[in-house]
């Protein structure tokens, strides 16, 4: 590993299932304490690409990097990547306070209950600590489930549609939080449907659409937007 090493790289990733590409031929690569916004219609793939970029599902072909080393082979690795899914992962039956004990235990974290305890007090539930996920809102349990993917402190975060059931004040907590982190060099890479969240979050915007990804910049020019974009072509 290098300090040039991207947080994350993919080589020409490819995923099939069974006669339908889903991802064709990817390239890519995030730096450290860069934002990346993924977009692209229902069922174009931005789900996929996260879990393989997070090794949670395997590609049918490519590699994918963190930090220079691959991501397959080693489980220890693990511990780079912080993942938040459409699901929230959380245990039903193990209060919130509970799942984040677990979890940075997991981890192999110094004192998690002290870890699980401050991230309680951050998105602003210590007092709902020993309620269970199903006792909470949904929204409630979106925060628990992004205090989760941040209890090892992880150098690379993907999440998937996390501002997703967010009420107002649970959006601007995961938009300073997600700004503080890509200020600590954090790599960030987030799928939203939303606009003005991928243009006012991430400092590139990528979209899905055929299994190919392709890279968007914005211009301006009488009082009208203007898309450019090329494909991120598969990298070498």
């Amino acid at each position: 590993m290098t300090q040039t090493s991207p947080a994350v790289r993919a080589f020409e990733l490819t995923k099939h299932y069974g006669s339908r590409t889903i991802l064709r031929r990817i390239g890519l690569e995030i730096a450290a304490g860069e934002s990346v916004a993924l977009r692209g219609g229902n069922g174009a793939g931005k789900t996929t690409l996260l879990r393989c970029l997070a090794s949670i599902t395997r590609p049918t072909r490519g590699e994918v990097w963190w930090l220079g080393r691959s991501a397959y082979g080693n489980p220890a690795l693990r511990r780079w990547v912080g993942m938040v899914a459409h699901e929230s992962r959380l245990y039903p039956h193990l209060t919130l306070r509970e799942n984040l004990v677990f979890a940075g235990r997991m981890y192999g974290i110094a004192e998690p209950a002290e870890r699980a305890d401050q991230l309680l007090a951050e998105v602003g539930l210590a007092e709902h600590a020993r309620r269970l996920p199903t006792q909470v809102s949904r929204g409630m349990g979106q925060r628990v489930a992004v205090a989760r993917a941040l209890v090892h402190q992880p150098p690379i975060l993907l999440l998937d549609e996390p501002f997703s059931g967010l009420d107002a004040e649970g959006c601007a907590w995961l938009m300073h939080t997600l700004v503080t982190l890509r200020e600590t060099g954090c790599a960030i890479c987030f799928s939203t449907h939303d606009e003005a969240l991928a243009e006012q979050l991430a400092d590139r915007v990528w979209e899905l659409r055929c299994g190919r990804l392709y890279e968007l910049s914005t211009a301006r020019q009488w009082g009208k937007r203007r898309v450019r974009e090329r494909e991120l072509a598969p990298a070498a």
